[in-house]
Order: structure tokens, then C-alpha cells, then sequence
């Protein structure tokens, strides 16, 4: 096992392959500009952190490392990025090569260098070799898109989907591409890092498509009507990266440096494979099928633990435009009745006791999702609930006896919707936290929220009131 230092752990493939070395059995030290980035990571205590940055880290930091991993990317930060990002890659490699560090490993980017390459991609390439400038052995890792939530390039794919049935496109969206799921970049990273070799390596998955066709998967593998296209010459970068920032929350820099880049084909070329691939690679459709199911949570009454999905799972690290839209309405309470009173009078909810506030309203929801094939309120609610019971067009996904109860909304939506309550004791007082998300699906999710938005500010304060009102009548 290697002392491995993680560069950029904060990002979004440092966040993955951290624990992923950790389980390996290599000790992880990470260098991170800002330490406190990484402190929401469950694996922080288990790494060695050191403060610093790539283009001013000191010899003495890196003695003992056996592999350096340099995952730090300056795209489109500031108008001199890409001039910053090389000198401190021929910092970073000229330290490692005074301290003793044994090799490099380097994520890079897809790209054929006899072609104009964008700055975005030419960066790329110039930082792998400045790394190795000073004799340090370098394994560099070439990938073109990464699919899974998170990746900006992806999050990037899922909002232009997912919000515009029709789009009016530049000619870059034919441009061959071969995306490659988290997954199996965080594989390839695992097993250059046990066994290092020189050289510039190739990976992606097993389809080679165009942004036209990735865009179209992504609409059939998340059940969204078939997206239409249409070309047109006249878009710009600037004006495409524009249109992206306001249909999508990728941040306008990076996103012109992304669509720059879409010009260039970002495909594998022969004889640059990578000798580290996966056994089974994911084909486009099953990453990005992976990808949703680790942002949605899959359903009640098995929570979302599956091993093969973690490398999709949404980070405390990543972004916070980063796993799709999410809505929520967060209200807070504090009483000084016991947590057990406030959960009994929680777990109260629905059947004839109904929602304690707006019934009409909820009454007619009901009756429209009846209407439509749902199950509506008539199912009604069990005398005592359990993780899967049926509670009116609700069900349990989470119970823990004075503290939590988490419902899931199986009514009939353009989308995921839950609800719950959290109960805490400090001292006297006991707080009560209730949370409502729902998760959009398409351009009628959001239509649908938004529809709804104005009848939430009468219900759900109403609800949480309604909730401490009933637990002082019980109580007494």
C-alpha cells in the first residue's frame, strides 16, 4: 500500500476517490486551498489534511508520498485561468520532483492534439506535460464527458434536458463524444495509482455518440418525452454559454469554457487505451441510469444503499448547483412539550385525522389524483406505522420513534415529492423541523411547483402549528 496525496479532494472526482483509496488500504493525505471545504466529507478524519495550494506547495509536504494525484482543475476561473493552471502544474511537478515523490497520476482531457483544440482541452494537455517536466514518471488519464451527478458536464446535460422539450442548437451538438461513467473513472484512477506507468492513456466508455444522441439517452433513460433539435449557425459560445446560464445554474465561466470545448471531438484514438479499464464499463444509458437513481433516492421501503451506485451518490463536496433541481420548503418549531409527545401527535397524521390544516385542499388533491389513476386519500392510514405502510397517497420511508417520520409521495406527479419531520431535545426545548422536497421531472415538474407554491405558504405552517396544537391536547 502507497502514501497517496489527493490534490483537489474537495472537487468532484477527489470526493469519490478518496474513500475509494481509504478502502484500498493506502494512506491519504489531501492538499486542500481551503481545509474547511472537506470537514462535511464522512472520510475526514480518516485522512491527513494540509493546507496549501498546488502552485505554492512546499518540498517538505510532499516527503513520503509514494503518488501524487493532481486533480485540481482552474477552468474558467479569471480571465487568466488557463496561464495560471500551467504554472502551477510546473510548481507542483517541479516540487514533486525534489521531495522523492515516486510518481504522478494526472486526470486529464480527451482531445486529438493535431486538431484546434480550445483552451479548455490545450490547458489540459500542456498541464500533463509540465508535471512531468522535471522527471517525475506521469500516468496521465485522458477522459472526455463524465456522467454522474456532479460532473459539470453532466449537470450541465441534465438541466438543458430536462427544462427545454425543444432546443435551438449550434452545429456542435453532432460533435462525437465518448462519456464515461464516475464510476469507472474512479476504477482507473484506483488502479494507476497501484500500478503507475508512464505515459498518456485514453478512457471512456464502451459508446461513442454525439451531444444530439447523449441528450436523447438521457431523456428516454429519465422517461422524458423525445427531445427535439434545432440547428442553427449563428451561436456563439458567448451567446450559448449565456442561454445555458439561465436555463441551467452552472455557472456562466465554466460553462463558455465547456462549450467552447464541444467543437472538438473528445473520443479515444487508437493505440492510447488505457490499460487500467474497467472490467465491465458502463455503457452511456446504465451511467446515466445510475447517476438519477443516486440523485432520487430510489424508492420506500428500501433506502438507496447500493454499493455499485456510491461513486454516483451526491457529495457533500460537490457544487451546490450540482444533483439536479431540488424545491424545498423548510419550516421550523420549538415547544417545551417532550419530543415524544410532538412525534405522537406526527405520527397522528392522515385518516381521519387528516392534515390539520387546508382539508378542503387536500381533499381535493386527493380526489384529482383519484381521478387520474392515483390512489388519492381512500387508502386511509394503519393504527400504528411502520417503514412501508400506505398513508392516504403517502408512504412511510423512514421511522424513528420521538424523532423522525419521512413520508414519500405516491400520488400521481411530474415528480418526487416527500415529506418530514424531524424532532430534536436541547435542554427544554424541543425542536421540530418539517421539510417538504420535491424533485421536478421535465418542464411539467416545474410548472407543477410552481402552481402549487402559493397554496404551500397557508398549508404547511398551518400543518406545523396544527402539529403542536395537537400534541398540547393529547398531552393533557
Amino acid at each position: 500500500m502507497s502514501h497517496v496525496l489527493v490534490t483537489g479532494a474537495s472537487g468532484y472526482v477527489g470526493g469519490r476517490l478518496v474513500p475509494a483509496l481509504l478502502d484500498d488500504g493506502h494512506t491519504v493525505t489531501c492538499l486542500a486551498r481551503t481545509p474547511a471545504k472537506l470537514v462535511a466529507a464522512p472520510w475526514h478524519d480518516k485522512v491527513a489534511v494540509v493546507a496549501g495550494e498546488v502552485g505554492h506547495v512546499s518540498v517538505q509536504s510532499l516527503q513520503g508520498i509514494d503518488v501524487a494525484v493532481y486533480l485540481v482543475h482552474g477552468i474558467g476561473q479569471g480571465p487568466n485561468w488557463a496561464e495560471n493552471e500551467k504554472s502551477d502544474a510546473a510548481h507542483f511537478g517541479a516540487a514533486c520532483a525534489d521531495a522523492g515523490v515516486g510518481s504522478i497520476v494526472y486526470l486529464g482531457g480527451l482531445g486529438d492534439e493535431s486538431s484546434d483544440l480550445s483552451e479548455h482541452l490545450a490547458s489540459r494537455h500542456d498541464v500533463g506535460r509540465l508535471l512531468g517536466a522535471r522527471g517525475v514518471p506521469v500516468t496521465e488519464l485522458r477522459a472526455g464527458v463524465i456522467i454522474g451527478s456532479g460532473s459539470a458536464s453532466f449537470e450541465m446535460l441534465r438541466y438543458l434536458v430536462e427544462v427545454l422539450p425543444v432546443m435551438v442548437t449550434p452545429r456542435w451538438i453532432d460533435t462525437r463524444c465518448q462519456p464515461i461513467g464516475i464510476a469507472d473513472v474512479v476504477t482507473e484512477l484506483r488502479r494507476a495509482i497501484a500500478d503507475p506507468q508512464r505515459g498518456t492513456f485514453g478512457i471512456g466508455g464502451p459508446d461513442v455518440v454525439s451531444y444530439a444522441d447523449m441528450m436523447e439517452s438521457y431523456a428516454r433513460v429519465a422517461g422524458l418525452p423525445r427531445r427535439r433539435f434545432f440547428r442553427v449557425p449563428f451561436l456563439t459560445p458567448g451567446l450559448s454559454s449565456h442561454w445555458i446560464g439561465l436555463v441551467t445554474p452552472v455557472p456562466v465561466p465554466l460553462a463558455r469554457e465547456l462549450v467552447e470545448s464541444l467543437v472538438n471531438e473528445v473520443v479515444v484514438t487508437p493505440g492510447t487505451e488505457s490499460p487500467y479499464r474497467a472490467d465491465r464499463p458502463l455503457g452511456l444509458d446504465d451511467a446515466i441510469g445510475r447517476a438519477l437513481a443516486a440523485t432520487n433516492e430510489g424508492r420506500v421501503p428500501t433506502s438507496f444503499t447500493n454499493a455499485d451506485l456510491a461513486d454516483f451518490r451526491p457529495s457533500p463536496t460537490d457544487p451546490e448547483w450540482a444533483g439536479g433541481t431540488l424545491r424545498r420548503d423548510v419550516r421550523t418549531k420549538t415547544t417545551h412539550l417532550s419530543p415524544d409527545a410532538v412525534f405522537d401527535a406526527v405520527s397522528s397524521l392522515g385518516g381521519e385525522t387528516g392534515w390539520l390544516t387546508g382539508e378542503w385542499l387536500w381533499r381535493i388533491r386527493g380526489l384529482i389524483d383519484q381521478l387520474i389513476g392515483g390512489p388519492g386519500l381512500r387508502r386511509g392510514r394503519p393504527a400504528v406505522l411502520h417503514i412501508g405502510d400506505p398513508l392516504d397517497f403517502w408512504r412511510v420511508e423512514d421511522i424513528v420513534p420521538g424523532a423522525t417520520l419521512g413520508l414519500y409521495a405516491e400520488m400521481r406527479l411530474p415528480g418526487q415529492a416527500r415529506l418530514r419531520w424531524d424532532i430534536t431535545r436541547d435542554g427544554e426545548i424541543t425542536t421540530i423541523t418539517q421539510t417538504a422536497l420535491f424533485r421536478p421531472r421535465g418542464l411539467l415538474g416545474r410548472l407543477y411547483w410552481w402552481s402549487v407554491a402559493p397554496f404551500h405558504r397557508f398549508v404547511f405552517p398551518g400543518m406545523l402549528q396544527g402539529i403542536l396544537r395537537l400534541a398540547e391536547q393529547r398531552s393533557r
